[in-house]
């Protein structure tokens, strides 16, 4: 049995436009997206659309059972590459031609935003009609204007944050440039359920969005770089938000959500002031060198269980990925959090540029000497996952070396079997590697999956292999982040030479414009800087 409060049920023969948002994975990831919450809100609050959410497997949508095939607009959330497999198949069974050149006007328009589709839209620009590039909610509204008045794609190519295949325009990122004009929910979908599947992550909590964007640097991490300035809201207007949640949910556990949680300007001030008003708080992960000892007892005592970090890797890969964190502070933090008996889940990642096999056995020596520091191990899990070269980042002109890192993942199997360790297969990495920094090309192997296997052989004759000059797939998308600067990170890799982050540094004058307004970029944004309590 599955119940769902807050949905949006609108009469459709009042309306004009009916909207299908699209989820390509399970509902239980779908609803713990809050992107994917957000723009299902505004964009009922329209009084002339119904959006509508339409979750895979399934190509008929939650509030009416309507086919996909007859909506105006399906609109698909990109944000594993792992989905666009899920992407097609749910195009192909609703009835819908599988290519953006095979369909008619009598056909929905097909759109995608997300990180994937804003890093590099090409794998899948054969079979989507339009790409939002950015966030969302700043370019939704605008663009649903645009198509209620006119449907021809001519008319989107003026706008911002759009990317038109058929065109193959030049299309400049947008994002919000305050969180003082960020939407944030206060009544979201509350789902019960006693089917696994349907559990979202955050069901029991209220997802309060602290801040958007990055700043950090770390070489490998996406977000780093496509998000950027850093965007922090106000202690204050957290409160408010969570408050006015509260007293439409009832609910009372806040999840922080953010790219940068630990980097709030004023992170043990914002959950005291939660705390104070009888708040529960979690946090899905925090950057360990801002994990004082008196920020893990506000959040054990708030009812925080468990605690996720990422170490990365030895300290002198740490180096190469610029996240220069010292051995000292990452277990001065997992002791604290052993004191405090947290539950802790680590992150490693291995395959980083410059890596050798002595690096991969000081690793395997590194995550035995972190598992003995609990008498219980089961306590400490960790997982271990290939670096995935991305796009938009100083790593998008490394390769993906499948031979080495299923030749590293089968030593450390075997060295750290007795401890809790989940590894991610090589091949799947090789797989994601393709799709995130693959061409057009990509699209045809991904199709031909639909209904045949596709061999290792195969996908591999699809790897990138890019020059630090070349022109990239997705040259034609400004996230308005100088070339150079990633080209100097990416040098940096083999030197080791440190960036420091931005809100220690001065202005590395690595952001073009404010990408959302044409202002010059700031390392933060927070309209105030005094916690409320």
């Amino acid at each position: 049995m599955i119940y769902e409060k807050n949905i949006f049920q609108k009469n459709h023969k009042n309306i004009d436009l009916r909207f299908g948002l699209a989820y390509p994975n399970i509902y239980k990831t779908a609803m713990s997206s809050l992107g994917y919450n957000i723009l299902y809100n505004l964009i009922n609050e329209r009084q002339d659309t119904w959006c509508e959410r339409i979750v895979y497997p399934h190509t008929n949508s939650i509030e009416s059972n309507n086919p996909m095939k007859n909506f105006d607009i399906i609109s698909f959330s990109l944000q594993f590459e792992e989905d666009y497999f899920n992407v097609l198949k749910m195009i192909k069974q609703s009835g819908i031609p599988l290519k953006r050149k095979d369909r008619s006007e009598n056909d929905p328009l097909i759109i995608a935003g997300g990180p994937c589709a804003t890093a590099n839209p090409m794998p899948l620009s054969d079979y989507i009609d339009v790409f939002v590039i950015g966030e969302g909610e700043v370019t939704i509204n605008k663009f649903l204007d645009i198509y209620l008045e006119n449907k021809n794609l001519d008319n989107f190519l003026d706008m911002d944050g759009i990317y038109i295949p058929k065109f193959n325009n030049n299309a400049k990122i947008a994002l919000i440039d305050d969180m003082k004009n960020a939407y944030h929910i206060t009544q979201p979908i509350i789902t019960k359920t006693d089917k696994e599947d349907y559990k979202t992550v955050f069901s029991d909590s209220i997802m309060l969005n602290v801040s958007r964007g990055c700043t950090r640097g770390c070489r490998f991490c996406m977000s780093s770089y496509l998000y950027r300035p850093l965007r922090e809201t106000t202690i204050k207007e957290l409160v408010n938000i969570a408050l006015k949640t509260r007293e439409n949910t009832n609910l009372n556990k806040i999840t922080l959500i953010g790219a940068a949680v630990g980097d709030y300007y004023d992170l043990e001030g914002l959950t005291k002031a939660l705390e104070s008003e009888g708040f529960q708080i979690a946090t899905p992960s925090l950057r360990i060198d801002s994990l004082s000892r008196e920020t893990l007892e506000t959040l054990k005592k708030s009812g925080l269980k468990s605690i996720t970090i990422a170490p990365e890797s030895i300290s002198t890969l740490r180096e190469r990925i610029n996240k220069s964190i010292s051995d000292e502070k990452i277990f001065s933090v997992i002791k604290n959090a052993v004191d405090l008996d947290f539950n802790i889940k680590l992150y490693f990642l291995i395959g980083i540029p410059y890596e050798s096999k002595e690096d991969i056995e000081e690793l395997a020596n590194y995550i035995e000497k972190i598992a003995n520091m609990h008498k219980n191990r089961n306590y400490i899990k960790f997982s271990i996952n290939p670096v995935i070269p991305k796009p938009q980042t100083p790593l998008q002109w490394e390769v993906y070396n499948f031979k080495e890192i299923k030749s590293k993942t089968r030593y450390l199997k075997k060295k750290l079997r007795k401890y809790n360790v989940k590894f991610e297969s090589p091949k799947k990495g090789l797989i994601q590697y393709i799709l995130s920094c693959g061409n057009r090309e990509v699209g045809a192997v991904i199709e031909k999956s639909l209904t045949e296997e596709v061999t290792l052989k195969e996908w591999q004759s699809y790897l990138p292999n890019y020059n630090i000059n070349d022109e990239l797939p997705w040259s034609k998308i400004d996230i308005g982040i100088k070339s150079n600067f990633l080209k100097t990170e990416n040098r940096r890799l083999k030197t080791k030479k440190q960036t420091p982050w931005c809100g220690d540094s001065p202005c590395y004058n690595c952001v073009r414009t404010s990408r959302a307004t044409g202002k010059q970029a700031v390392g933060r944004q927070a309209t105030d800087r005094q916690p409320t309590r």
